[in-house]
């Protein structure tokens, strides 16, 4: 049987998004002044829907206010009202779940997340502010299929990752396998998505779930692993923040090659990654190996 699944990205940058508030990098710079047509970027969330009516956020950022505004498709139809079933939640970072706070004035919906996430959440009273009785919090295991929204289905898997920052302590494993970080297979009848805002490198096992997938929104957070050293913004490297670069023998352009996935987008873009400027060698690179770079209001369907 034939069907649609319609993604749309709410964010498509990563966690402070473009420009960050106190960041003066090229890229950052150029944003506010409109330069080189670099666009603002809000943080990264993708909303989901088999029909166009309802739809599942997966990831609520910071920035969800400004993203429903901007997208009449999340907007009210009546006078209390909202077309979001559900929120799926790929890991506790507080740019995949501080937007939560902003859906607390009495409107019904679900929250999905792994066990290890829901017990991060309930574990802090300020989310006591979504009420109970409006939204429950739902924890689900990994590989377990869950109806998300009318028609569509997801499932979660392990990708390497870390626990969210503020929960680091002593040494960081930057490429557990568990429930600290998961993928999302999104399917609506016949078609199959897949959402991967954070990934710390390609395993065999994730390479053959994505083999010819109909599309992919994968972790495009930096072109090299140490952009954030080199532009002075940073300390740390891509891998050290849980995430697997662009470029390099072990990059998503080149671990993607061969899986011949049918449409692939870059999300989750840091403020510094090259790939934000039109023309630019390293965007050239990811659209001559078949990848869109992802920017807010991008609806894209299987």
């Amino acid at each position: 049987m034939s069907s649609s699944l319609h993604a749309l990205i709410l964010g498509a940058a990563a966690g402070g998004g473009l420009p960050q508030w106190n960041c003066g990098c090229d890229n950052c710079h150029a944003a506010r002044e409109g330069q080189s047509g670099l666009l603002p970027q809000t943080q990264s969330s993708l909303a989901v829907s088999a029909d166009r009516n309802a739809w599942a956020l997966l990831n609520a950022s910071p920035d969800i206010r400004q993203q429903i505004h901007s997208n009449p498709q999340l907007q009210p139809r009546s006078l209390r009202d909202t077309p979001i079933a559900s929120v799926l939640l790929t890991n506790g970072d507080i740019d995949h779940v501080a937007g939560l706070l902003s859906l607390r004035e009495k409107q019904a919906f679900t929250v999905f997340a792994t066990r290890a996430v829901v017990e991060t959440l309930a574990a802090n009273p300020i989310f006591n502010a979504l009420d109970p009785e409006m939204v429950g919090f739902t924890a689900i295991e990994l590989e377990q299929a869950v109806e998300i929204a009318p028609g569509l289905t997801a499932r979660l898997f392990a990708v390497p990752g870390k626990v969210p920052l503020y929960m680091e302590q002593g040494k960081v494993e930057t490429d557990l396998e568990g429930e600290q970080t998961v993928g999302v297979e999104i399917t609506a009848g016949d078609k199959k998505v897949f959402y991967i805002p954070g990934c710390a490198r390609m395993t065999a096992a994730l390479a053959g779930r994505l083999r010819n997938a109909d599309l992919v929104f994968f972790d495009g957070t930096v072109f090299t692993d140490d952009e954030m050293i080199a532009t002075g913004t940073g300390k740390k490297t891509g891998r050290r923040m849980g995430h697997m670069a662009m470029s390099g023998e072990e990059g998503s352009l080149n671990t993607f090659g061969s899986l011949g996935v049918r449409k692939k987008v870059f999300v989750h873009i840091n403020n510094t990654n090259p790939v934000w400027r039109p023309g630019s060698p390293e965007r050239g690179a990811v659209e001559e190996a078949g990848w869109t770079v992802g920017a807010d209001g991008m609806e894209i369907s299987a």
